[in-house]
């Protein structure tokens, strides 16, 4: 399998943007941006590829949250982050872990600490935050600390505008 063959793959995923990337500047061999609902889909066709999952957390910043999912082919060592906008208003995300039962502590952790839900999930009961720590979600950032998703990672920020053109100028 190489990474044009996954590239490939993960390609047919509904709504998936998938970008090659330089592994030694990010650590990643393929960046994929996914929308919520095609999250499972996306976590089949990786599985169906023996990719390991090595972790699922967030990123706090406006105007979105990003779910954040690593993947990992040992076999031919091939990397994969994948990334899923979340609306503020509305965190929910479509669990994982019944493709990948190692999900299910990275997912009840997200939700601890973001407070980011994940839909069909067995048992979102706290795993690390004691029971009564109520909407405590320590890694959410204040309104005036959030930077922009776009600043963070130049992928999402927004088209720069397009330039005028200079008419030329007679010599």
């Amino acid at each position: 399998m190489t990474i044009d063959q996954v590239a490939q793959k993960l390609g047919a995923v509904k709504g998936a943007d998938v970008l090659k990337s330089d592994p030694a500047a990010t650590g990643v061999h393929l960046d994929v941006v996914l929308p919520p609902e095609s999250v499972r889909e996306f976590a089949e066709a990786v599985r169906s590829m023996d990719f390991l999952i090595e972790s699922v957390s967030a990123l706090d910043a406006k105007p979105d949250m990003l779910m954040l999912y690593h993947f990992t082919a040992v076999d031919v060592f091939i990397r994969i982050c994948a990334r899923v906008r979340l609306w503020r208003g509305d965190k929910r995300c479509p669990t994982i872990e019944d493709i990948y039962p190692g999900a299910n502590w990275h997912e009840r952790e997200t939700h601890d600490f973001f407070g980011i839900v994940f839909t069909g999930h067995p048992d979102m009961s706290p795993l690390i935050l004691p029971e009564d720590a109520g909407n405590l979600m320590p890694l959410l950032k204040k309104e005036e600390a959030l930077k922009e998703l776009g600043d963070l990672l130049p992928r999402f920020a927004p088209p720069k505008p397009a330039a005028e053109e200079k008419p030329e100028v007679a010599q």
